[in-house]
């Protein structure tokens, strides 16, 4: 993985990463300090990876803090270049679930100027891992973005580059994976949409691409959390989110899960978590933790090691559910 590696790898514990997005209250808000203490706390459990971004509000600023007050060994600490809103004109959701041109994106410039802001809100020389927040295969004909980072690199600033898919279409970093130009990618992974396993995941582990994986959880969708009741409010980021479909579809596709739980998983997101980690091509996998019982649950539920590898391969054929719930819920009012 270009010599992006992880403390600790070969134990699943050290695969789960703390996704830091629910730092600035997209899943409900909580006080700085019970966030701060949650990182703390998965931190001293042995989490040593910690993926932010520079869209994600006060996200980085609370990593800083939260590192400046930890006194054991230096996590990896990965972050994400802010895009551009998409100009005039463009449907909701562009940029992120339909292209736009890169240089409406990241701007000349605006990649270094994001990455100097990120050191500053992280207090930090050097961060570990950048990536592009959106990325489009497109964008490979304008290198200058890559020349930034690249150079951004050679002055100290980051250690490896990657980019962040914009949603469920995994295949969209086939062809960057096999450039040779990339250290790792990040993707949509979980029990609906494991897509990324048949194609994605083998391509990055054939040349040394790191694979981080996102919303293992489906948003919340498979912790046990959602009922046909419940209400999520406008100021969630999760809101009309589930109910792109019937509610009541969803928690069939969620029910079915039952059947694995006990024999298998003690919950539904513990499941959700073994699943993941499961294929050793995934190099980390990411869940918000911002609240310590969160926290407590992902890591305990990591320290089951994997499921057995024919329940894995049968759970990846019979719930996977193709549909795209971030363009769906973008466009109900179109």
């Amino acid at each position: 993985m270009h010599n992006l590696s992880l403390r600790g790898q070969e134990n699943s514990l050290f695969r789960l990463g703390f996704g830091a997005m629910g730092l600035d209250g997209r899943f409900g808000v909580q006080d700085d300090e019970t966030m701060i203490e949650s990182l703390l706390y998965s931190l001293e459990q042995g989490v040593n990876f910690i993926d932010t971004a520079r869209a994600y509000g006060r996200s980085e600023e609370l990593v800083g803090k939260a590192l400046k007050r930890w006194g054991g060994p230096r996590p990896f600490v990965a972050t994400k270049v802010e895009a551009r809103q998409a100009p005039a004109g463009y449907l909701p959701g562009a940029g992120f679930h339909y292209a736009i041109p890169v240089e409406a994106a990241y701007p000349r410039g605006s990649v270094t100027e994001s990455v100097e802001e990120s050191l500053r809100q992280l207090d930090m020389d050097c961060i570990d891992l950048v990536q592009m927040h959106q990325y489009w295969p497109q964008w490979d004909d304008s290198d200058y973005w890559m020349e930034e980072l690249i150079r951004l690199r050679e002055q100290g600033k980051l250690r490896f580059i990657g980019v962040s898919l914009p949603d469920h279409r995994s295949d969209l970093g086939i062809g960057l994976a096999r450039s040779g130009h990339i250290d790792a990618i990040q993707t949509i992974i979980n029990i609906f949409d494991s897509t990324a396993f048949d194609g994605l995941v083998p391509v990055c582990r054939d040349h040394g691409v790191a694979v981080i994986a996102r919303v293992i959880m489906d948003e919340g969708g498979l912790t046990g959390w959602l009922k046909e009741n419940t209400e999520i409010p406008p100021s969630d980021y999760r809101y009309q989110y589930f109910d792109c479909v019937p509610r009541s579809l969803y928690m069939n596709k969620v029910n079915r899960l039952q059947e694995y739980i006990p024999d298998y998983s003690d919950s539904l997101a513990e499941l959700a978590v073994r699943f993941v980690l499961n294929d050793p091509g995934v190099t980390v996998a990411l869940t918000s933790m911002q609240v310590r019982e969160y926290a407590e649950a992902n890591i305990d539920a990591a320290r089951k090691g994997a499921l057995p590898d024919h329940l894995f391969d049968s759970m990846k054929v019979r719930n996977r559910w193709f549909r795209h719930f971030y363009h769906e819920r973008r466009h109900l009012d179109l």
